[in-house]
């Protein structure tokens, strides 16, 4: 039996005062084996670094995504002291990482959204430097705080190629923070860059800014916008598998939307094992003023579907194919085009 109406039934429009959400999937299924044994102090770092760097017109999703539960206790009491935190998704298994992020993406309001790792030391000033970007830069669908100068290489920039090209100038521009770069290759057990991509990164500027050509998908900030162009079917894998690639890089790239990144250095890849330094700078930074918010973002502008597709084979010949070339002529030097 019903009596009454319901009194949201005279209230349907859904509408917020909020600019960006940030979404964080959380898998730590045990504190036991030694991949996750940190897996709890570095979540702590990756969210008190975040809740110190952020503006109030933030709001932060999580997905516990079949974590244990010591993860989930502190999750819950999260969720419950902080007003920040104003989602936490609880799944019993693992969904897997595309589908925890898109179980809050495909319902947000919110016109800007970062999706993370939860294994991520946000700095002061990543949120307005990412969404600076994105207002200075029209096309751009998604920015990261964290520069590469192997971001060039990514597959998906195809737009960013064509607008490099045709729209603004590209070229090569001295590395803000070297030790960024390095601090990331050592997150992440490899050796990526030589002494070439620690002094230069390909860059693309317009009137009002200037931005670092591609990133990595690990913390990125997108226009909401990006996720019409996602496919329509559930994501099959865990993670990897081509997965981020479908669902985060494809979107932005054929939609028509640029690649891009800070010029500077505002986040870091922790990795898996806690180390002294992380919690040194995170004491350093609890105390710098909070951002303000923009009081407005630019409407996206993509690029055309014959754009995307001159991009792609520009791409192909300047970034792939004569590389060696293309870098010489945007002065780098023989030997610093042959080994970049």
């Amino acid at each position: 039996m019903r009596i009454g109406q319901n009194p949201e039934k005279s209230n349907v429009e859904l509408s917020t005062n909020v600019l960006h959400r940030i979404v964080i999937p959380v898998y730590i299924p045990n504190l036991d084996e030694d991949y996750f044994k940190d897996g709890l102090d570095i979540l702590k770092l990756c969210i008190e670094s975040l809740l110190n760097a952020i503006h109030n017109k933030t709001r932060i999703s999580i997905i516990n995504n079949g974590s244990c539960v010591e993860v989930s206790s502190y999750l819950e009491e999260l969720y419950e002291q902080r007003i920040e935190i104003d989602q936490l998704l609880n799944s019993k298994i693992n969904l897997g990482k595309v589908n925890a992020l898109y179980s809050v993406i495909k319902s947000c309001l919110e016109p800007i959204i970062t999706v993370t790792d939860s294994d991520v030391m946000f700095l002061p000033n990543w949120q307005s430097a990412c969404e600076t970007i994105l207002n200075d830069f029209p096309e751009a669908g998604m920015v990261s705080p964290v520069p590469s100068s192997l971001g060039y290489a990514n597959a998906f920039i195809n737009s960013t190629v064509y607008y490099a090209f045709f729209k603004e100038k590209i070229k090569f521009s001295k590395v803000v923070y070297p030790e960024g770069l390095l601090n990331f290759q050592k997150s992440i057990g490899r050796v990526m860059y030589n002494d070439y991509h620690l002094q230069n990164y390909l860059t693309v500027s317009n009137k009002k800014n200037k931005a670092v050509i591609g990133c990595g998908h690990f913390v990125a900030t997108f226009r909401a916008e990006v996720f019409e162009n996602s496919p329509k079917q559930i994501c099959k894998e865990k993670i990897v598998g081509g997965s981020e690639n479908r669902y985060l890089d494809f979107p932005n790239d054929h939609g028509g939307y640029l690649r891009l990144a800070t010029m500077d250095n505002y986040a870091y890849h922790l990795g898996n094992v806690k180390e002294d330094w992380m919690f040194r700078v995170l004491k350093d930074n609890a105390d710098k003023p909070k951002p303000e918010p923009l009081k407005k973002i630019s409407k996206g502008k993509p690029l055309k579907k014959h754009q995307y597709f001159m991009g792609k084979v520009l791409h192909r010949l300047c970034l792939v194919k004569f590389k060696k070339q293309f870098f010489k002529y945007k002065g780098l030097s023989k030997e610093a085009a042959q080994e970049y």
